[in-house]
This record gives structure tokens, C-alpha cells and sequence, in this order.
């Protein structure tokens, strides 16, 4: 099985995510695991260069990381929540692996999702509750998001969420615990 494991905070080791991301790869034991930290390496924003067909290094890089999400089974990323939406960081690779004629294709019934079969878990993490029913559920763009992205390419992603890591110590620490048994779970 191949895995491709992403992190995407700027935080470091004082990351919810990278804890929670980490612990998700780890249920995938034996696994032929490739690591992006698209936070300390990132990726430039995407640009015409980089685009499918073009010879510089840039489309060569950019080509890679769609065959290797192509030939992947299972990706598991860490997802913070910045300023109501995903770190862009994570979207540069998103940008990378949302290709018309390979991962999607427009159609006469609209567009159609050519990557499913594979499993995407996204651990989530926010400072706020965003979560539906919450005040601030109006301005929660990274989840929907992530869903609307991984579902126009024909995967339903799994999310584990952990919100309100800044409400206090005793918030956050519950909310990490019940993440780490949600992960705990998973069916593997």
C-alpha cells in the first residue's frame, strides 16, 4: 500500500495537526509511506510554468507529484485552519493533484471525478468552533472546502476534527483526546 502523508502547519512540534496527522499514518503499518511537510518545503503558488505540459522544472515537479498521488492508495493530511480556510501552503499542493484530464473531466453532464478508490483522512484542526451549529459556522471555509475539492475529483474524504484548541487548555486537551480515539477507530 502506498501512502502519502502531508503536513501543512507552520507551528512545528507544537502542532495539533502534525500530532494528529502523524498518529493517523501510523495505524497504516507496513505501509510504503511518503512524507510532504509542505509548511518547511513549500511549494511555489501555482503559476502557467508549472502547468501540465510545459517543459521547465517547475511543470517536471509538478507532473511528479501528480504521479505520485495518482499511483497512491491512502493520503493522510494535516489540515490547520487559517483565517477560516486551509493554510495555502496545502493548496499549492492541492493545485497540483486538481488536473483536468487527469484527476477530473468536464463533460456535457459536468464535470466527473477520475481519482476515486482512494482514501483521503484529514486531520482537522481549529483555534474556534466552526463546527455546524456553532455561531461561527457561516465562516468555516477549510472543511467544506477540503470536502468540495477531494469530491469534484471523486473522493469523500473522512475528517477528524479537533475545534476549539484556544479555548483553554482543558478544551484543547479534551478535544485532542477525542480526535486520538476517533483515529483509534479507523478502520485500517
Amino acid at each position: 500500500m502506498k501512502l502519502i502523508h502531508i503536513d501543512s502547519s507552520i507551528l512545528g512540534d507544537n502542532s495539533a495537526s502534525r500530532g494528529l496527522s502523524a498518529r493517523i499514518a501510523a495505524r497504516f503499518a507496513g505501509a510504503d509511506v511518503t512524507y510532504h511537510d509542505v509548511a518547511a518545503t513549500p511549494l511555489p503558488h501555482l503559476d502557467l510554468g508549472a502547468l501540465p505540459g510545459d517543459s521547465s522544472d517547475a511543470a517536471k515537479a509538478s507532473a511528479a507529484l501528480l504521479d505520485e498521488f495518482l499511483a497512491a492508495d491512502t493520503i493522510v493530511i494535516g489540515a490547520p485552519m487559517y483565517n477560516f480556510t486551509i493554510p495555502t501552503q496545502l493548496k499549492g499542493w492541492i493545485d497540483r493533484v486538481l488536473v483536468a484530464g487527469k484527476t477530473f473531466a468536464y463533460t456535457e453532464a459536468g464535470p466527473v471525478g477520475l481519482a476515486g478508490g482512494k482514501r483521503v483522512i484529514i486531520a482537522v484542526t481549529r483555534g474556534g468552533l466552526y463546527s455546524e451549529g456553532a455561531p461561527a459556522a457561516s465562516v468555516e471555509h477549510q472543511q467544506s472546502y477540503l470536502a468540495a475539492a477531494f469530491g469534484f475529483i471523486g473522493i469523500t474524504p473522512e475528517f477528524i476534527i479537533a475545534e476549539g484548541l484556544a479555548l483553554g487548555a482543558e478544551h484543547r486537551a479534551g478535544a485532542i483526546a477525542a480526535a486520538e480515539a476517533a483515529i483509534d477507530g479507523l478502520a485500517v
